[in-house]
């Protein structure tokens, strides 16, 4: 018999692990198996319980099953560095089986209910501290699994992707019940199937009605978007010359440039090899930049770069900042976005998410030694830079215009920067009624990678309500609109040019107000509910002693 069980409780992990990993978009896409993907892990909590066996075999079960569910997710980490899969896979994969050891523990002091509610609250506390702490991977956080199923979720305008979590989780924690009940010989109540058929449908339905009445105002800009296709290991940062890159760029978009184009798009380091900022206007390939603008005067053209900043005597030393080899003075490197338009100044923005292991260590006052071990992941690689405030490039350099219905305020995120729902925010609250994505993404090969990373996007339009403009280097560019439909999207590895108008909005969604509400109060009652169940041990191992 306990062979038969283990063989059981291995089989629910594998199940789990399966279901939740090929729900995942672009990793099987079966994302309606991911409202039963946590119930054969909550049968196995189940029955460990009930039979009173060790925490520590849930935990070792639910962390295999988690496990399978990351891997399958995010192999295609591999390419770019195999210590780096393995690193994110498996510090996941513990992370969340700890959630599900703290619901097991709750539920044992706190009883059924609310343990199962413990459960619900919990992982949305574990994903909204997944998004804002050092060791921040929130690649699968549960509301990213509809990120192509854009007619389900219209209604992340007010909830964000937690929503999507709550929304999984509830219906996970239903099913189980229900299931249980079998098990037991109960019947189900009408009642109770019911509530799960309202659930499962009702948020589905609201969905459609705001997406049926959804319009988006005309009030369109004419946007070109360059997508180089330069091999990111072999051409970007050495094979090919600096200024053939950028001469490539500009010839791509000599092909479709006119009179109406009102802004063109260069990739994430378009420039690659670092800049000092205090230089720009003498560095040979920003003349190039400025020589293409000075021919179409009324166009914006933003682009990425990597660039250093020297910090002068008095300035505050940030703890990311490197001493120069003779100890001289202190400067930062920085993966930055830039806009170049008629005006003399150019405007600077720094990438304030960083990708962890490859372009930050976390803790750096404490780990700041180990920052040369940095793995290439995407972008400019190294512990950066980064700054306070989400920066809106503006029509003339240095002037707020917010909120002017005609003009076009861009939000200038950064590949990593969009997968953060709320971080986004930040810009559109500062200003922003268009959101430019630059991106290279060709370090993960032709792999779901790239297809997850673009599909992300487009839940930052429907929870800010604004068009969206991706620029790739590699991987895919795109527009996407207002409701997150994903239009113009060029093929994967192959150099080309797109053109096309999308619209302004200056109205901000509620989630554009209050951000990730449900994930501050989740976390806040995890940490009321937790402090409830150890006092119910610490009485209960009292009276026993």
């Amino acid at each position: 018999m306990p062979n038969l069980t283990k063989y059981k409780f291995f089989i629910y992990s594998v199940l789990s692990g399966v279901m939740l990993g090929v729900s995942f978009p672009a990793s099987g896409g079966f994302y309606g198996l991911v409202f039963f993907g946590f119930v054969p892990l909550l049968l196995l909590e189940y029955e460990i319980a009930r039979s009173e066996q060790k925490p520590y075999k849930l935990l070792l079960y639910s962390f295999f099953s988690f496990l399978i569910f990351n891997f399958i997710s995010t192999w295609w980490i591999y390419y770019a560095s195999f210590g780096g899969m393995l690193m994110a896979v498996l510090f996941n994969s513990l992370f969340m089986a700890l959630v599900f050891q703290f619901f097991y523990f709750s539920k044992k002091y706190l009883g059924k209910k609310v343990g199962h509610i413990c459960f619900v609250i919990f992982w949305l506390g574990f994903e909204w501290l997944h998004l804002n702490w050092e060791l921040s991977w929130t690649w699968l956080t549960l509301g990213n699994f509809f990120a192509n199923e854009t007619y389900l979720i219209q209604w992340y305008e007010y909830t964000g992707v937690l929503g999507g979590s709550l929304w999984i989780l509830t219906l996970n924690i239903l099913f189980f019940t229900m299931i249980k009940s079998r098990i037991n010989k109960r019947n189900i109540s009408i009642l109770r199937g019911g509530v799960i058929l309202s659930l499962f449908i009702f948020p589905s339905l609201v969905s459609v009605l705001i997406r049926k009445n959804f319009v988006e105002e005309e009030n369109s800009i004419n946007i070109l978007i360059v997508q180089p296709n330069i091999d990111p290991y072999n051409d970007k940062f050495g094979g090919m010359e600096d200024r053939e890159q950028v001469r490539k760029m500009l010839q791509l978009a000599e092909e479709k440039m006119d009179s109406a184009v009102r802004f063109v798009v260069l990739p994430e380091t378009a420039l690659p090899n670092g800049y000092w900022e205090e230089e720009l206007d003498s560095i040979d390939l920003i003349l190039m930049l400025k020589d293409f603008v000075s021919r179409y005067p009324k166009v914006r053209l933003v682009a990425g770069m990597s660039s250093f900043k020297e910090y002068k005597n008095g300035e505050v030393i940030p703890s990311t900042a490197k001493p120069f080899s003779d100890n001289s003075g202190w400067y930062d490197a920085f993966n930055t976005a830039i806009q170049i338009d008629a005006s003399p100044k150019i405007q600077i923005y720094h990438k304030s998410k960083l990708v962890l292991g490859v372009e930050k260590l976390p803790f750096p006052w404490l780990l700041k030694p180990l920052e040369k071990f940095a793995i290439d992941l995407g972008g400019t690689v190294g512990s950066l830079g980064t700054q306070p405030i989400r920066s809106v490039f503006t029509q003339n350099a240095g002037e707020t215009e917010k909120n002017l219905p005609n003009v076009a305020q861009i939000a200038p995120v950064i590949c990593y920067e969009s997968i953060y729902g709320e971080f986004c925010t930040e810009y559109v609250q500062n200003g922003a009624n268009v959101i430019f994505i630059i991106t290279n993404d060709g370090w993960w090969e032709d792999t779901p990678g790239y297809k997850q990373h673009l599909a992300f996007a487009r839940l930052r339009a429907i929870e800010n309500r604004r068009s969206i403009a991706r620029c790739a280097n590699t991987g895919t560019s795109a527009f996407i609109n207002q409701m997150g439909d994903v239009f113009n999207e060029t093929p994967w590895w192959t150099p080309t040019v797109i053109k096309n108008t999308i619209n302004l909005n200056n109205k901000n969604t509620f989630y554009t107000v209050h951000g990730d509400f449900l994930g501050r109060i989740a976390a806040s009652l995890s940490v009321l509910l937790l402090f409830w169940a150890f006092s119910k041990k610490i009485i209960k191992t009292k009276r026993l002693s």
